[in-house]
């Protein structure tokens, strides 16, 4: 199973990929719209909808097989709450999130840290945030083998807690058994093949593979 989840950044910022890929579609405020002028089915539609025109509420009202309204002042963020429910309806599903960066910088560190949260962390390793230039991908403690991903040039290993016994392989700069001691990111690495190697033994690593913007 694999899900879509579009928060309401611009699709100018959306990496290439094929709907088809994936099984259900859930828009997240703005992003349920853009769903819909993509043509694609608009699963579950979360959000305040405060970024959208009256007509387009009841557009995406009309169209969306499930919309769950939430209040304009809420604990949650819309991606927070979309992403919750997506976990609960499907728990195994791979989830790839798009639009949730490229705009504001508190919305994107929100969107950053979501599968820090206690209650995403056990299913940190089934989520994804994609844009034209950026894959992340979370990780918590092991030992793990990555493959480069088509036209990504840089590989980063974004430290987002302390972590301990952090060990990079197979990769142009390597590091062995080292403890970092506060959020760090080991930026601007790079695949000397198709895999790389790392491993930790506490905390949670983001893996970004970015390129330039061409």
């Amino acid at each position: 199973m694999k899900i879509l989840l579009v928060a309401g950044g611009s699709p100018k910022e959306w990496p290439q990929f094929d709907s088809v890929d994936f099984d259900y579609f859930v828009g997240i405020d703005r992003g349920s719209l853009y769903i819909l002028e993509q043509g694609w089915s608009l699963d579950l539609a979360v959000g305040d909808f405060d970024s959208l025109t009256n007509d387009e509420q009841q557009s995406v009202r009309k169209q969306a097989k499930e919309l769950v309204q939430a209040q304009a002042e809420k604990d949650d963020t819309d991606t927070q709450l979309a992403l919750a429910l997506a976990i609960k309806k499907f728990p195994e599903a791979q989830i790839m999130i798009i639009g949730a960066t490229g705009g504001r910088l508190d919305h994107f560190l929100a969107n950053l840290w979501l599968p820090f949260e206690p209650r995403f962390q056990a299913f940190a390793h089934q989520i994804k945030v994609k844009d034209h230039q950026n894959s992340i991908a979370y990780y918590l403690p092991g030992e793990y083998v990555i493959k480069k991903e088509t036209k990504m040039d840089y590989l980063a290993y974004c430290c987002l807690t302390p972590v301990k016994n952090l060990t990079l392989t197979d990769s142009k700069y390597t590091l062995d058994h080292v403890n970092v001691a506060i959020p760090t990111s080991y930026a601007s690495n790079e695949f000397i093949g198709e895999t790389a190697g790392f491993s930790f033994d506490t905390g949670m690593i983001a893996v970004i593979q970015s390129r330039d913007d061409k």
